[in-house]
């Protein structure tokens, strides 16, 4: 019995040993559960977390020479930023080709019937322009704006979509930029431009032309355009359609973009392949506004030049402004 009693004793005091042993470990498991930064899943990532610059403008400028050719080799000292008249320290440079979100913004209606095929090789030539990271979308119009293709970066793709599209119907044109704007809030590179290729004169979009030249300055995306005009003779049956050429130019000079006119068909696919190279051949100034307060407001940009002795006269282009952040 004494010694059933004995080794009875020997087994509590090494059972209570062990308890006492493992009460840290316990202690240390139960307070991990209770923590919610050790829980199992995802992280939320607080705004305390990011910090974003949103106080540095951002301006890409061309620059050619009498005889429209593109003007490269310039440096930061021969650059002037003017915001409302003041002028503004230009703190980043940059001549580098960046990746690009493009969309193509087609113009399929009736009057285009004649000129698809060419309209057609001029796409594929921009298209050619493109570098790995650049990325794709096609809309295209006629009685009402359609999403063609989403981004992508396979220009195979868009080639193939642009084979099966049919010239026919009325002309949605400022619809056709609104819906190539809204697709770029899904742009992955922080250069965005537009490409419309179009015989111009909007006469069926829901938009009209106040409607789109708010959205284009609230977006900071160039557009360019390929106007595929009549001869003036020709021209004109609608006051759209007269009105179709000023329209496109007012809308692509007010993002720092241009029209380029085409009047022979076969002129189209080169036409095409030198907007490509002028997307790649700009230069980025950016700023920080002297104007630190966050009213919302318009801000007129213009961006002058001190050119290096030598050169004759030369032309720039920039965007007009942009709205100021909000509180």
């Amino acid at each position: 019995m004494r010694a059933d009693r004995s080794q009875r004793r020997v087994v509590l005091t090494a059972l209570l040993t062990c308890a006492l042993l493992a009460l840290p470990v316990l202690a240390q498991q139960a307070s991990q559960s209770k923590s919610p930064a050790k829980q199992k899943g995802p992280t939320r990532i607080t705004d305390k977390m990011i910090r974003v610059d949103v106080d540095l403008v951002l301006v890409n400028v061309t620059v050619t020479d009498p005889f429209n050719r593109l003007v490269t080799g310039l440096e930061q000292e021969n650059f002037r930023v003017l915001e409302d008249n003041a002028e503004q320290e230009v703190i980043h440079f940059s001549g580098e080709d960046v990746p690009i979100s493009i969309g193509v913004i087609f113009d399929l209606s009736s009057s285009m019937s004649n000129k698809v095929d060419k309209a057609r090789q001029a796409a594929v030539q921009f298209y050619k322009t493109a570098n790995p990271q650049d990325e794709f979308f096609l809309v295209s119009f006629s009685d009402r704006a359609e999403l063609t293709s989403r981004f992508t970066n396979s220009v195979e793709e868009l080639q193939t979509r642009m084979m099966y599209t049919q010239a026919k119907g009325r002309t949605a044109l400022l619809d056709g930029i609104y819906l190539g704007l809204s697709q770029m809030r899904s742009a992955h590179n922080a250069k965005r431009a537009l490409l419309i290729i179009s015989d111009g004169g909007d006469n069926h979009s829901r938009y009209n032309e106040s409607d789109i030249k708010n959205f284009v300055k609230e977006a900071d995306v160039q557009l360019y355009a390929i106007g595929i005009y009549d001869p003036l003779a020709y021209r004109g049956r609608t006051p759209e359609e007269m009105n179709g050429p000023s329209l496109l130019t007012e809308l692509t000079e007010m993002t720092g973009g241009r029209v380029f006119p085409v009047e022979n068909l076969n002129d189209l696919p080169d036409t095409a392949a030198k907007i490509g190279m002028e997307l790649r051949n700009q230069y980025v100034l950016g700023y920080r506004p002297s104007n630190h307060a966050r009213d919302a407001k318009w801000r007129k940009i213009k961006v002058k030049l001190r050119p290096p002795k030598g050169l004759p006269p030369l032309n720039v282009y920039a965007k007009s402004g942009y709205y100021a952040p909000s509180h």
